[in-house]
């Protein structure tokens, strides 16, 4: 049987494989139909130095996010996935799609990657990472942001995984996955809050790791959840998949993902990686 569609509106590189070219990449291979629309393309990841930003017209985009929300096939999508942004004025517009789309289906999952920064930076304008999280993530079924953006999206610097997890129970989605919750020389902390309970996962850390490690979790933990993987579980393939795939980069001694030659990974089996109850503080939601 047919596996359902999945729009995914992100950012394109013409080299690289962070952004669309990851998250599309990783549910085709999944075997689904990917429906993809682009916010902002790019000759390279910004890692790799400055390139042109080409971004489409806001009212163009507009117009093609409701051509989306017209078309005839939408009964085929299950699900949107919604990451890195071009420009604040795309915010209204996708929301509306994504109200759209649950009318049709209640069911449709909507999973919203923040993509504003990471380590302690910003990369998107202030005013656009306020309209998404005003206008986007109270929409959204599934959130997977990193720990700097969790922190700003529920408004403090998130020092540890206990925090990570009472700020995950804060943000609004019944599903979050916090990626990179905590980071040491020797390991990776991720806290995923799903149902009122807190889970941790840990996986040793990948030095040197390439960018759109983010990107990609995001599809793979998709695609596992449509699939109809619990929660833990679509955690633990996803983030193994996605470290393989990093120690292949780092073993290669490229820049990039190795998606093409490591898209096996995808569908493997989990190894590496636990995926256990907290036993620290739970995860509460505000009264």
């Amino acid at each position: 049987m047919p596996k359902p569609a999945v729009i995914v509106v992100n950012s394109h590189v013409v080299r690289g494989s962070v952004g669309g070219r990851s998250s599309v990449f990783a549910l085709e291979r999944m075997g689904f139909p990917v429906w993809a629309l682009t916010t902002v393309s790019l000759a390279w990841h910004p890692g790799h130095g400055r390139s042109t930003r080409v971004a489409p017209d806001d009212a163009a985009f507009a117009a093609a996010v409701g051509d989306l929300a017209g078309a005839p096939g939408l009964g085929e999508v299950a699900a949107i996935l919604v990451g890195y942004l071009g420009s604040e004025a795309q915010v209204e517009p996708l929301a509306r799609l994504v109200e759209t789309l649950k009318r049709r289906n209640p069911a449709i999952l909507f999973l919203y990657d923040p993509d504003i920064g990471d380590g302690d930076t910003f990369f998107q304008p202030a005013s656009l990472a306020a309209a998404a999280r005003d206008k986007l993530l109270p929409l959204a079924d599934i959130s997977t942001p990193n720990r700097f953006e969790l922190g700003w999206l529920t408004g403090g610097v998130l020092r540890s995984e206990d925090e990570a997890a009472s700020a995950a129970a804060k943000l609004g989605p019944p599903e979050v996955v916090v990626t990179s919750a905590t980071v040491s020389p020797n390991e990776i902390g991720m806290v995923l809050f799903t149902d009122g309970a807190v889970q941790i996962a840990r996986q040793a850390a990948v030095a040197a790791s390439p960018k759109g490690t983010g990107d990609l979790f995001a599809a793979l933990y998709l695609g596992h959840r449509l699939d109809g993987r619990a929660p833990a579980a679509a955690l633990q393939r996803a983030a193994a998949a996605v470290a393989r795939l990093a120690e292949q980069a780092v073993a290669l001694q490229v820049d990039e993902l190795p998606l093409a030659s490591g898209q096996d990974a995808f569908a493997a089996a989990p190894t590496g990686i636990t995926v256990k109850p907290w036993a620290g503080a739970r995860g509460k939601r505000p009264a």
